[in-house]
């Protein structure tokens, strides 16, 4: 072994020690950013094969988030402004990368993972939009409790607008007016309508490439949530990043806007 990978082997052991103290997050939001940064630093020719090794990432990042004990994870895999806003074949591309990691790596009848699906998924192809159902309909036998949410063709914004409408529709039906319904809106309302409903709010939210802002992630439900940048792009994100991550969460007092 290399003295460089025995002492990350090292530090690794430590960092989990550290952790293992807690306390820890019960769920986690994960903004994978910078992949086509990444693969322009790597030489490659195509910045979206950036994508792919993103994308497969995700699998290692779950098996240490499951090491650490953490059941509910949300990944950030693509917002609706990157639909709209990037190349077609940028798109087309990621979406058969989507496709083809959520076949492989997360549809299975073993699945240690529960799919479950933040997103609008009419935005999406029709392919990739079956290949997300038939992973959320594999693995609803799940018996790990573990869940990891993939937010495609998501929007917080416009996940609340869609939290409301179906709110408004089901008090409509009951014979609830508007007037009442206004007289007596709780947040807990407007909660059981979000594409998360059931999960517990993010207790941490990572995000890698250096950027710092929220990029309409999960608006709602990080209200509390405590943040963590990460200046390594998205496929070099280490272990021992994540674990640093974990540190820095356990070490914060939680205020609750207090």
């Amino acid at each position: 072994m290399r003295t460089a990978d025995l002492f990350y082997a090292l530090y690794t052991r430590r960092l989990r020690r550290q952790t293992a103290a807690g306390p820890l997050p019960e769920h986690i939001g994960l903004i994978m950013d910078g992949n086509r940064r990444w693969a322009r630093q790597m030489g490659m020719a195509n910045p979206s094969i950036g994508h792919r090794y993103g994308a497969e990432h995700v699998e290692n990042v779950l098996s240490w988030c499951e090491a650490a004990g953490i059941k509910h994870v949300t990944v950030f895999v693509c917002s609706t402004e990157n639909l709209q806003r990037r190349g077609n074949v940028e798109v087309s591309f990621l979406m058969q990368v989507i496709e083809q990691v959520v076949a492989v790596h997360l549809t299975r009848p073993d699945a240690r993972w529960q799919v479950r699906i933040a997103g609008t998924l009419d935005a999406l192809p029709d392919s990739t939009a079956h290949a997300l159902k038939e992973a959320v309909e594999t693995t609803r036998g799940c018996t790990t409790g573990s869940q990891v949410t993939l937010a495609i063709g998501y929007g917080g914004r416009q996940e609340v607008i869609d939290a409301m409408r179906e709110l408004l529709h089901e008090q409509a039906a009951a014979g609830t007016t508007l007037e009442d319904l206004a007289a007596r809106l709780t947040t807990d309302d407007i909660t059981r309508h979000l594409y998360t409903a059931g999960q517990p709010d993010p207790d941490l939210v990572i995000r890698t490439s250096g950027e710092q802002r929220m990029s309409n992630f999960l608006l709602w439900q990080s209200a509390y949530s405590e943040l963590y940048f990460c200046e390594a792009y998205w496929p070099a994100f280490r272990e021992i990043d994540f674990l640093r991550a974990l540190r820095s969460y356990s070490a914060r007092q939680r205020r609750y806007g207090a």
